[in-house]
């Protein structure tokens, strides 16, 4: 069976998507369980991202309530309001006199016109329903791969080949789960990959460069504190650098988000044993990002809109 960032118990994640009628976009919304610990680190030259300041250690709100990853570039960052609207009626969110304020941070990958319609991108509503089927689904459900949510448009390799969702997970010797969760979006191609495009009679692309994006969240159900969450988001980078070649570019709006549940102490019974644990977490918190960006490549499935035909890749 294969691994997946649902592994981590609590973790929930939920798709919508569009393709035809000029449509070739969605959104994926990662639901961890209330009172998740998370932050973030933006790493790449060209991010799309909504709420990622409140995610840094120094802030006020320690937790996330949903974390959104959607298409339609900043256009697409819409959705975190529908997600956010939907935890508000759940109850979920930071108290205020009067009710609750969600934590609800987003990323974008730009796919905008690959369906053939620049303006067929997500909206609220789907920002909404993407948030409510990760609710309705089951505890340690398998997660879709490939074409769905936020990698219904994603491409690799210079819009290339169809990029696409991927997930992974690592399970420590001390219980420690540790998941990922990729949209493989990225300039680059899978490292050790021949630069070039399918056969076309072109080394490059026509029209402008292509505006890319790899983003994924980590989640585990370690105890973490925000800085430790934040140092964990940091070391999963290296997962992108180990799978892309290039990542972190100028064109690029790699983003990695961590969640952290609670739910398994670490040893902190020495400042060396303290460092030791968290060491390990995050070097397989890399490696779990590593297998979910080329899940998602592997994953990814060919298709043909009005804006051209994008096939899979097929590693050589």
């Amino acid at each position: 069976m294969t691994s997946k960032i649902t592994d981590v118990p609590g973790v929930r994640v939920g798709h919508v998507q569009r393709t035809g009628e000029g449509w070739l976009s969605g959104v994926t919304v990662v639901l961890p369980p209330p009172g998740t610990v998370g932050s973030v680190d933006v790493r790449g030259g060209g991010p799309g991202t909504h709420e990622t300041d409140a995610l840094d250690p120094t802030t006020l709100v320690p937790t996330v309530d949903a974390v959104v990853l959607t298409g339609g570039s900043a256009f697409g960052l819409v959705t975190a309001h529908g997600a956010q609207r939907w935890c508000e009626e759940q109850g979920r969110g930071f108290a205020v006199p009067g009710g609750v304020v969600p934590i609800v941070p987003a990323a974008a990958i730009f796919d905008l016109g690959r369906g053939g319609d620049f303006a067929a991108r997500p909206d609220e509503a789907m920002g909404y329903e993407a948030a409510g089927a990760a609710a309705a689904s089951s505890e340690h459900a398998a997660v879709g791969r490939g074409n769905v949510g936020a990698g219904t448009g994603a491409l690799i390799g210079r819009g290339a080949f169809k990029g696409g969702v991927g997930t992974a997970s690592i399970t420590l010797d001390n219980g420690v789960v540790v998941g990922a969760l990729a949209v493989v979006n990225a300039l680059g191609m899978p490292l050790g990959s021949p630069s070039r495009r399918p056969d076309s009679g072109t080394s490059e692309p026509a029209g402008p460069p292509m505006l890319n994006t790899t983003l994924a969240v980590v989640a585990t159900n370690a105890v973490l504190n925000p800085a430790e969450c934040k140092r964990t988001a940091s070391a999963a980078h290296a997962g992108l650098a180990r799978a892309l070649s290039p990542s972190h570019t100028l064109a690029d709006g790699d983003t990695v988000f961590a969640l952290a549940t609670g739910a398994v102490g670490l040893d902190r019974s020495s400042e060396q044993a303290r460092q030791v644990s968290l060491i390990t977490l995050q070097s397989a918190a890399a490696d779990a990002v590593r297998l979910a960006v080329l899940d998602g490549v592997a994953a990814a499935e060919s298709i043909t809109t009005p804006a051209g035909t994008f096939p899979a890749y097929v590693a050589v």
